[in-house]
């Protein structure tokens, strides 16, 4: 008598093993980024409080306070507790999204935080989607015409400007263009309303940061691309295309290009997080308001609050952004999945 197989039996063994493997990676990285964000806690608590200076002190500068009125500021502050205590506070408070409140602006950290995050998002974003798409372009028909004056050009100019200081870039392109463009702000506080005039003054205002960071960002793609698509040029299956009698174009395009994508899909999300994180210099150079600009304000105070939640937010975006390039590497390229 013939019985019915169970669903179990008519799995493919291979499929099943190859569930329990993604299911055992994914838990394997997604306890790595939870155990590296409670290590960037830790260490934002500790280094902050390594700083030079006293918050207090800085805040009461040339005012008139006297011992009882200190003594009553640091208490508010919390200053005055014991540096396990703060930790605590600090720690707990973080899984009820309390960021504490910040001492410079008397408002909760987390609120300041999400004011200054769209101006960074914006400008690294719009950094990040042209120099994709410039650093792609450019690395294909670099290694396409290895050794051509192109390539030689191309290449050179990109090491130059990936070992250039983002800060020294930026003060560079404002005294280029002095009187072109805003040297600071987002916004100009004369612009008429109405949306297209104050989108228009926007622009102006992200013309030379987003400048700044693409400069740098580009390079690293074009020359990663670069690399990825020279590996693939003498592989077996562009031959076999070749004698197939397929045009050059259409086999760059078609398959040497996608394969050569795989490493610089995982640079770009890996990028993205270190792009967010490294935003501090430029902000800073061009008083654009945004995170960066957040932490070098805050730096003066020091303001721990805000220090703390700035970086832990900065450097948990470096960690959601490598997460994402692990499990997507592993997406596109089958050779990862095998093992």
């Amino acid at each position: 008598m013939t019985q019915a197989l169970s669903g179990a039996e008519l799995t493919d063994p291979d499929e099943r093993r190859g569930g329990r493997s993604t299911g055992r990676f994914l838990l394997s990285r997604l306890g790595g980024a939870v155990g590296s964000l409670f290590l960037v806690v830790v260490l934002g608590f500790l280094l902050f409080r390594m700083i030079p200076g006293d918050p207090v002190a800085t805040m009461t500068r040339e005012k008139p306070f006297d011992p009882a009125q200190l003594a009553r500021l640091r208490e508010r502050l919390g200053v005055d507790k014991p540096l396990y205590q703060q930790f605590l506070d600090y720690f707990f408070g973080i899984f009820r999204g309390d960021l504490g409140t910040s001492y410079a602006y008397n408002r909760p950290v987390s609120d300041l935080i999400a004011e200054r995050f769209w101006p960074t998002v914006l400008l690294v974003g719009t950094a990040t989607v042209l120099a994709i798409a410039l650093g792609l372009w450019l690395g294909v028909r670099a290694a396409w015409r290895r050794g051509s004056a192109f390539d030689r050009t191309h290449t050179g100019i990109a090491l130059t400007l990936w070992s250039v200081p983002q800060f020294w870039l930026g003060l560079l392109l404002l005294i280029v263009t002095r009187g072109l463009f805003p040297s600071g702000g987002m916004r100009s506080p004369d612009t008429p309303p109405g949306f297209l005039p104050q989108t228009l003054d926007v622009l102006r205002h992200l013309a030379l940061p987003c400048l700044t960071l693409l400069a740098v960002i580009y390079a690293q793609y074009m020359l990663v691309m670069r690399s990825s698509l020279l590996g693939e040029m003498n592989a077996d299956y562009l031959t076999t295309a070749r004698a197939k009698g397929l045009r050059d174009d259409v086999v760059r395009r078609r398959h040497a290009v996608p394969n050569a994508l795989l490493p610089t899909v995982t640079l770009i999300f890996l990028q993205f997080g270190l792009v967010v994180s490294g935003t501090v210099t430029v902000e800073a150079v061009f008083s654009w308001p945004g995170l960066g600009y957040l932490t070098y304000q805050a730096l003066r105070v020091p303001d721990l609050p805000l220090l703390q939640g700035v970086f832990v937010v900065l450097a948990g975006s470096v960690i959601v952004m490598n997460l994402v390039a692990e499990v997507l590497y592993r997406v596109l390229d089958p050779r990862v999945r095998a093992q």
